[in-house]
């Protein structure tokens, strides 16, 4: 009789290395200046000079998915929720004028399934390739027992390079100088614990529904829309223009977050008539008749990232924006106050 095995307790050694060796090409696609070695180390290795960034200090962010990773178990799409981790990491490192460098991901799962694994991590390089970072390195952890087959949480986190005489502070925003909103299509990776319970619970729609009347798309579709990552944009427009301050519009919403880079003897004041609300979230405020300001205190409602400028560049910054995809526009602008966001 032979005896037990860590297979017997849960753990696929083999499913873990298939895994691996699934996943070995889609890291290699993110490959850029600075990165040294190759995936299999027991760390990434990284030159800063080779990436031109010799000299720079290092910023750094980690993140997750959240509960919007139920909805891809739901519908058993992994291979766009990577592309909201990365995002949600390199789109806070920028809000310092940092450009990303190298990620990092970590995969939690209760059983390794080595088709799931290689979705996964195919989103997290398309997600890098995007923001022009390399995936340099990673975990994938077997939970048997803690987790069920199939559940899974995805985490990481980002590295980037900012010169010092370069990082955005927010300490020289004044009075009189404008709010710049980038567009956002959706809920990006915030808001879902809210999202499901309305859509899934409160409408009791499934993910194949539509997601709201004459809508195109499903539910689980206009869930798991990707969320946009405005890295590139943000710097490219941060070295052409004096950027005051930026501001990554994720959980807590517009005012949780631009009142973060506020000087504390000044507001924002943000006229949500400058944009159109996507319809994602209009229909989860009728569904569950929220309040406006719980809306604005939980999803992004179309704006995924702020820019404070002065107000002569704001035609010029949206331009550049418009150039590269991204809709922009003027939201609001800097007054006296407390440093507060006022939304109206």
């Amino acid at each position: 009789m032979s005896g037990n095995s860590y297979k017997d307790a849960g753990v696929d050694i083999e499913a873990g290395e298939a895994a691996v060796d699934r996943i070995k090409g889609h890291v290699a696609r993110t490959d850029r200046p600075g990165v040294t070695g190759s995936i299999g180390g027991f760390g990434g290795l990284f030159d800063l000079a080779t990436a031109g960034h010799d000299g720079s200090m290092l910023v750094s962010a980690t993140d997750g998915v959240g509960t919007k990773s139920l909805v891809a178990t739901m519908t058993g799409r992994y291979d766009t929720i990577g592309i909201d981790l990365v995002a949600m990491c390199v789109d806070d490192l920028v809000c310092q004028g940092a450009e990303s460098l190298f990620f990092l991901d970590y995969i939690s799962v209760g059983k390794v399934i080595p088709e799931q694994m290689e979705e996964l991590v195919s989103g997290v390089a398309d997600g890098c390739t995007q923001a022009g970072c390399a995936l340099v390195g990673g975990e994938m952890a077997e939970h048997p027992g803690m987790m069920k087959p199939g559940e899974f949480d995805l985490v990481g986190f980002a590295v980037g390079g900012v010169a010092p005489g370069s990082v955005i502070t927010g300490e020289r925003v004044e009075v009189g100088n404008a709010v710049v909103g980038i567009s956002s299509p959706n809920l990006r990776s915030n808001g879902f614990s809210l999202a499901r319970k309305l859509m899934f619970e409160t409408a009791g729609r499934s993910v194949d529904d539509p997601a709201w009347a004459g809508s195109g798309v499903s539910v689980g579709e206009a869930l798991l829309e990707p969320s946009v990552i405005y890295t590139p944009a943000v710097l490219a427009v941060a070295s052409q223009f004096d950027v005051r301050a930026v501001a990554h519009i994720t959980g807590g919403g517009l005012p949780g977050n631009l009142n973060r880079v506020l000087p504390t003897t000044m507001d924002a004041r943000i006229d949500t008539t400058a944009w159109g609300v996507p319809p994602i979230f209009t229909e989860l405020q009728r569904i569950g008749n929220v309040e406006t300001t719980e809306m604005f205190r939980t999803f992004n409602m179309g704006i995924g990232m702020t820019l404070v400028v002065p107000d002569d560049q704001v035609s010029s910054v949206c331009d550049l924006l418009v150039d590269h995809g991204h809709p922009a526009t003027q939201i609001g602008s800097i007054t006296p106050g407390s440093g507060a966001v006022q939304v109206a």
